[in-house]
């Protein structure tokens, strides 16, 4: 089975490089991320643009949109990108340089860091970014949930302020990312609601493969989980992905395998990202 990463990072992020020298403890650099991906047979991988002006410093007011992987100066084919929006650098020169972005066939998305950034997804701050999405048939992801940092602010993220968006903006496709975790359930519903909304499964664990197994063996800590999924009942509108380096290519496609129904992982693996990111399929195909 081929599988796409439908979340991960390539960034010069001070928070991702602790994270993989003391917790998930992976090479995180290019070759290390290829190396994980051909042992696992992942054929693609999605980045999520972000950067950071000065180190610790995200979510940086100051980074200039749009936001992309500056971990290398050049991607290899197994690599594409969202451009990672910065609102508070969202002028018009701006959005002419994101425009122009789009023109690039490794660049399939864009990326809005909802929590990290104080403004909620139907802000209209956002309504270029939306424009352009419908213009170029590429998604939108939202962070949603949990911030990885703790100068983010939750009540921009929880995943219920996605709805006024999807239904807004119908000709748009929408990725939740982290499935709103912990508050998957309200995401559930919206994914649930919504023709154009979809989540990834990114981004549940953080750590090595052994917390990784620690955590997936507990009776309780994904409780949640499951039961959003069952509820939703949606299996193909769930997609995966690894934030990587957070943890491990190889536990977490175990993870994700044993969290969905045999009969819907070429689905969540693989076909769901060919519908969601469209400019994806002749990379792939």
């Amino acid at each position: 089975m081929k599988i796409i990463d439908a979340h991960m990072h390539l960034s010069h992020i001070k928070e991702f490089k602790r994270t993989a020298a003391e917790k998930s403890f992976v090479d995180y650099s290019v070759a290390g991320l290829l190396q994980e991906y051909a042992e696992n047979g992942v054929v693609l991988g999605i980045g999520m643009g972000l950067t950071e002006t000065q180190p610790d410093g995200f979510p940086d007011v100051e980074a200039v949109t749009p936001m992309g992987l500056d971990l290398t100066d050049e991607l290899p084919p197994q690599f594409v990108y969202c451009l990672g929006i910065n609102p508070f650098k969202l002028d018009e020169t701006a959005v002419a340089r994101l425009e122009a972005e789009l023109q690039k066939p490794n660049v399939v998305g864009l990326k809005i860091y909802l929590g990290y950034y104080p403004f909620y997804a139907y802000d209209s701050v956002y309504d270029p970014v939306y424009a352009l999405a419908a213009k170029y048939q590429v998604p939108v992801v939202f962070h949603t949930g949990d911030t990885y940092s703790e100068r983010g602010l939750l009540k921009y993220s929880h995943p219920l302020t996605l709805d006024e968006v999807a239904v807004k903006h119908r000709d748009v496709h929408f990725m939740m990312a982290h499935f709103g975790d912990p508050w998957v359930l309200d995401g559930a519903e919206v994914v649930y609601k919504n023709r154009n909304m979809f989540a990834d499964l990114s981004g549940l664990m953080v750590g090595d493969a052994a917390n990784c197994k620690r955590l997936a063996d507990s009776p309780l800590f994904f409780s949640h989980l499951r039961h959003a999924i069952t509820y939703c009942d949606h299996y193909d509108k769930f997609l995966f992905g690894t934030d990587w380096p957070l943890a491990p290519v190889k536990p977490y496609i175990q993870f994700v395998q044993e969290l969905i129904p045999a009969e819907y992982h070429e689905d969540v693996f693989y076909k769901t990202a060919l519908k969601v990111f469209p400019k994806i399929k002749p990379l792939v195909e």
